[in-house]
């Protein structure tokens, strides 16, 4: 078994690998795992194949988790592997933890990870965790993208939510619920659109306004605001 080997069945889906990794004991990763390979949206392409299937439009809540679910359930069944999840908790699996440790990614200046080439953009719908410790490539060095940066993410959010104090996700939340939302509401965080970092892998504004209705429906289902 190889990573490209696990990149071209995840490809099918529209998912790429993202990053991996040998997790040590502190990891947290699920008992017997060698290598666990994160999973992610690869462009348009995730967004395309879940459209597509009966989890979009069979009116259940949180279709994309469920999506996700089947499909990288199913990847790890076939490697011979376990599936982990970025939701479904508390308790949450340490995904954060682990995209520091195996893949190009850093904290970022809206408090988000930031990856190489994909920017902010970059998410992970989950990681197979393998039994066998697989050939990683080496990784080159390379610089952290908001080192250099001005933060034009920043000064592009109409409320200023993200801050060296931490992101609030309150007045975030309000902003989307007034009419002067609807630009962040219909095409997407505005404060992420602004990053140069990896724009080809900003989705289009359909994918947006998926994903910001579903934070918007987490607030009131949490009682936030």
């Amino acid at each position: 078994m190889t990573l490209a080997r696990i990149a071209g069945a995840a490809a099918a889906h529209g998912l790429g690998v993202i990053g991996a990794l040998h997790p040590a004991p502190e990891d947290g990763a699920p008992p017997g795992t060698g290598t666990l390979v994160l999973l992610g949206p690869e462009g348009e392409a995730m967004w395309t194949a879940f459209t597509a299937s009966p989890e979009a439009t069979d009116g259940a809540e949180h279709p994309l988790d469920r999506w996700s679910e089947r499909v990288i359930g199913a990847l790890a069944a076939a490697f011979g592997g376990a599936a982990a999840f970025p939701f479904g908790g508390p308790p949450y699996a340490p995904f954060f933890r682990w995209a520091l440790k195996g893949a190009p990614v850093w904290g970022s200046k809206l408090g988000m990870l930031i990856h190489a080439e994909r920017g902010v953009w970059v998410s992970f719908r989950g990681a197979l965790a393998l039994p066998e410790r697989l050939a990683l490539p080496s990784r080159a060095a390379v610089e952290r993208p908001c080192d250099p940066c001005p933060a034009p993410c920043r000064a592009a959010c109409p409320v200023s939510a993200f801050t060296d104090a931490g992101y609030d996700a309150a007045a975030c939340r309000a902003h989307l619920d007034r009419p002067e939302g609807a630009p962040c509401r219909e095409g997407g965080c505005l404060a992420r659109r602004a990053c140069p970092v990896g724009a080809a892998f900003a989705p289009g504004p359909a994918q947006a306004a998926f994903h910001l209705a579903a934070f918007r429906a987490a607030g009131r289902d949490t009682g936030a605001a």
